[in-house]
């Protein structure tokens, strides 16, 4: 077999592989691994790329390879919901740099984090003065969560006019030209009222892009051709 054909022939499946092990591992956001499993989804890749580009490696050694590096975050992960102590040793716990508006410069030591860098992390919250600061913890993925103080928190809805109406979600009810009937009629409608209203927009169900309805039954529409979008 020609080296190319087999070199194709490993990406192919390696990259099935990787794609079955990324679904195994469920959804989490960069920003929210932890330095072990950045670590090991770096060392994952590597070992992936080198097996699909080196012919004379085995795969089979390689995919057993794989799998070992796989099951660890799976196993941790595991452990981690069941025991808090073992959650607490794999990642760590969250450390308060400034409590009161004044910085606990033990804490930031024992974390090896400069001053420079906890007033950037301030600075990027839009945070100035240390001062106006109730709480600022480092959390066990490395971002910095504060909690200004009363007084220098923004003014919300609630603290002017009490609590609101519950605000509802529109509910998509056209997509990609058709209609999402499952949807509209868990919401309480027909296809025949969707179907009216876009009548009033001069526009057909495969004209629609997108098609969703507000808390109030009012219809929005974003057509594939914007030159086709009637009022």
């Amino acid at each position: 077999m020609p080296e190319w054909i087999e070199i194709i022939i490993r990406t192919t499946l390696i990259i099935l592989g990787i794609f079955f092990i990324t679904k195994l591992l469920g959804k989490k956001q960069l920003s929210k691994l932890s330095f072990f499993e950045y670590i090991l989804g770096i060392t994952i890749g590597d070992i992936a790329g080198t097996i699909s580009m080196d012919i004379e490696l085995n795969v089979v050694n390689g995919i057993i390879s794989i799998l070992i590096w796989t099951s660890v975050p799976i196993i941790v992960s595991y452990c981690s919901i069941k025991s808090k102590k073992f959650r607490d040793v794999v990642e760590g716990k969250a450390t308060t740099f400034i409590q009161d508006g004044k910085i606990l410069e033990g804490n930031l030591r024992k974390e090896n984090y400069t001053t420079d860098a906890l007033l950037e992390q301030l600075r990027k919250k839009d945070i100035f003065s240390v001062a106006d600061v109730e709480f600022a913890i480092l959390e066990t993925n490395g971002e910095l969560s504060v909690l200004l103080k009363k007084e220098k928190q923004k003014v919300n809805w609630g603290d002017l006019f009490g609590q609101g109406a519950a605000v509802k979600v529109p509910l998509t009810v056209i997509m990609d030209g058709e209609l999402l009937e499952e949807t509209i009629y868990g919401a309480g409608f027909s296809i025949d009222w969707i179907k009216s209203k876009l009548s009033h927009k001069e526009a057909t169900v495969e004209e629609v892009f997108l098609g969703q309805v507000d808390v109030d039954g009012n219809l929005y529409v974003d057509l594939y051709h914007d030159n086709l979008e009637k009022k």
